[in-house]
């Protein structure tokens, strides 16, 4: 039995708790300290541990809990989760307003809610008696992903609502990060050497699909609500306002800054407002506004097309634009060492970020721009990805212009540089140029080459700048007292980084090719190649023998048999033989008896519910194969959003194809041993 002032303390402390998140997440007031919100957390966790039958399902301690899983099953939907129709122009806004009051008729004025469009994955909550018993992606409206354990880690998400006990709610929204946790997880993303998030949507996307829930709970991702999916067991609401209303009294977080409005004037007047007053200093990412008839009458009436309502709208700003100086041009080298030029421009703030250099890609764009050093130039930046150069002012040349021209000699290294026949690139022809080793020792240690944590690029730096490693080879010869001479190694990191040195051994061979970084070897091609040979096979492999392997061909095959070639790679393969690397063929999976075996799927568009990879990967673990072209040998095409050639290629050959909601049906079925 639990004390009764031990249970009062408890229920006292998530009380406590519930509200401080409140006050944090809803009214945006927080009323104590980071440190005190701790302690209270603290304290109920070691009242919770001593009496451990005291724990429930909603407790704020129970946000992180279960074991890592390996699948999102499918889930469906209330009801569809529709995409919204676009307008990037007041005259689109302007149509949309009019098919609207043409659909309501003339003697119905309609009320209209404004609200920001958070650039964040979509999102379904299902409360039953008023707990949180499922979270789901949107997929492709009618199935999503159940990712109920990563949604009970993200704090502004209520487990409980407040004075609700009985129906069932689904409350829809968006998961999103704000700019300033998207940059300390890509600065742990970069310490660990991974590779950063491009954008925070696509960091939140990613965050909330990972198969650890821990992870997912240190990524401080958020949730704010827009709509409703289901209602039951109470009165609904008469007005989309009254909906977010009774949101709030439930402990549902809402974005800021929505208005309620009578005209389209009115709309258009707040989306100037929003324009130049609010979106620059937002915390979080939105590319426009949303627009709502606020009737749910009228929204009914309005009804829906197959994919969009016709009582909502997002309003979208367009891109975001800025002119600056170009101050110089600068010429990066990557791995592989091509040299690419990159803008150094006057700092300027554009689409929430102040950005003070942009990538040219290569000379052949700086030759079409007619970019020269000292032109002021157009910077865009739309919906919150990698900003890019569009145009120059040349009206605004003084005659003190530079041109840029490629350079003769690399920057790193001073060796030749030169460009390939009918190739784009320049390249560092020097395979020791330290910016070559540093970017390669990066891709080596990869998540998706040998996956060795901590290996990032302040440690990379500094162990080639000190002349400690000067090839792949040389990560196996590091002892603690190598690292212990580095900035931020103590005894423990030491021996953490070199014991995870040793596990990546023994990672399969297609994680070792790939490391390697061939030119034009993916980690399809690594695996492929890595279940035909061992690794002194591969190398002794001629370009013909290579063009026949399925997937690889001719160019490929050229550049395997030319990386083999060299007798510096012929020294690395040696030295990495005596490390104790694992050189050994992996031999073709065996899909006797899976359900996809001997079947061939190929992906076109763009899927909302995983990556590319996830898909592929999942068709590997039934015994199927993913391949990148269509041919009459394939078994199904899987078309996601803005499918292109691909699908019309099916179509004209007879091949079978999925939508991605009859995909994850299918991988779901055939999971259970069904076919």
């Amino acid at each position: 039995m639990i004390p009764k002032s031990v249970s009062a303390e408890i229920e006292r402390l998530r009380r406590e708790i519930r509200e401080h998140d409140r006050r944090y997440y809803i009214s945006d007031k927080p009323s104590v300290s980071d440190a005190e919100y701790d302690a209270l957390m603290r304290r109920l966790r070691d009242l919770e541990a001593s009496h451990p039958e005291s724990v429930t399902p909603d407790s704020p301690t129970q946000r992180v809990g279960g074991a890592p899983f390996a699948d999102f099953k499918p889930v469906d939907h209330a009801s569809a989760m529709l995409s919204l129709e676009n307008a990037v122009s007041e005259d689109e806004f302007r149509d949309w307003a009019a098919r609207v009051a043409k659909g309501l008729g003339p003697a119905e004025k309609p009320e209209f809610v404004i609200e920001p469009k958070i650039d964040g994955l979509s999102c379904a909550l299902t409360y039953e008696k008023g707990g949180l018993v499922r979270g789901a992606t949107r997929g492709d409206g009618s199935t999503g992903e159940d990712v109920t354990a990563n949604v009970r880690t993200i704090r502004s998400i209520p487990l409980v609502l407040e004075g609700v006990s009985t129906g069932r709610l689904e409350v829809r929204g968006e998961v999103f990060i704000n700019h300033a946790d998207f940059d300390l997880v890509n600065e742990a993303e970069e310490r660990a050497g991974r590779e950063g998030f491009v954008n925070p949507r696509n960091c939140a996307a990613g965050s909330l699909r990972q198969k650890d829930p821990g992870t997912t709970a240190v990524r401080r991702l958020r949730f704010f609500a827009h709509s409703v999916g289901l209602w039951e067991g109470a009165p609904r609401p008469d007005s989309h306002e009254e909906c977010l209303e009774a949101f709030l009294r439930m402990g549902i977080p809402l974005p800021p800054l929505r208005r309620k409005v009578s005209s389209v004037e009115e709309i258009l007047a707040f989306y100037a407002e929003f324009r130049d007053r609010h979106l620059p200093r937002l915390a979080f990412a939105v590319d426009g506004l949303v627009v709502k008839v606020n009737s749910l009458q009228h929204q009914r009436r309005l009804g829906a097309t197959a994919k969009c309502p016709r009582w909502a709208v997002a309003f979208k700003y367009p891109a975001s634009q800025a002119k600056t100086k170009v101050e110089d041009v600068i010429f990066s080298v990557g791995r592989t060492g091509a040299v690419t030029p990159v803008a150094k421009l006057k700092p300027v703030w554009c689409a929430g970020v102040t950005i003070s250099s942009v990538s040219l890609h290569n000379f052949d764009e700086v030759a079409r721009l007619g970019l020269k050093v000292g032109d002021e130039v157009v910077i865009e930046r739309a919906g919150e990805v990698i900003p890019k150069l569009v145009a120059v002012v040349p009206e605004s040349r003084t005659g003190g212009e530079k041109s840029v021209s490629p350079p003769k000699s690399c920057p790193s290294c001073g060796a030749k540089v030169s460009k390939e026949e009918e190739a784009v690139a320049y390249r560092c022809q020097n395979p020791s140029c330290p910016a070559q080793i540093k970017r390669s020792l990066l891709h080596f240690a990869s998540r998706d080459g040998l996956d060795i944590e901590g290996f990032g690029e302040a440690v990379v730096d500094q162990l080639v700048d000190s002349g400690r490693v000067k090839s792949i080879a040389d990560i196996f010869s590091l002892n603690k007292e190598d690292l212990l001479g580095l900035e931020l190694f103590a005894d423990k990191k030491a021996d953490n980084l070199l014991s995870r040195i040793e596990a990546s051994k023994s990672r399969p061979l297609s994680k070792l090719v790939f490391g390697l970084g061939i030119r034009h070897v993916g980690e399809r091609t690594a695996e492929t190649l890595a279940c035909l040979h061992s690794l002194p096979g591969l190398a002794r492999a001629s370009a013909a023998e290579l063009a026949k392997v399925p997937e690889v061909g001719p160019v490929v095959a050229a550049s395997i048999a030319s990386f083999f070639g060299s007798a510096e790679v012929a020294r690395l393969v040696e030295r990495l033989m005596k490390a104790g690397l694992n050189f050994e063929k992996m031999g073709a999976p065996k899909t006797d008896g899976l359900a996809f075996s001997a079947k061939t799927f190929v992906f076109t568009g763009e899927l909302s519910s995983m990556t590319r990879d996830e898909a592929e990967g999942r068709i590997k673990e039934l015994g199927g194969k993913a391949s990148g072209s269509v041919s009459s040998k394939t078994s199904f095409v899987v078309a996601g959003a803005e499918a292109g050639s691909k699908l019309a290629k099916a179509r004209k050959l007879g091949v079978q194809v999925l939508t991605e909601s009859e995909f994850l049906a299918l991988v779901e079925q055939s999971s259970k041993g069904k076919t």
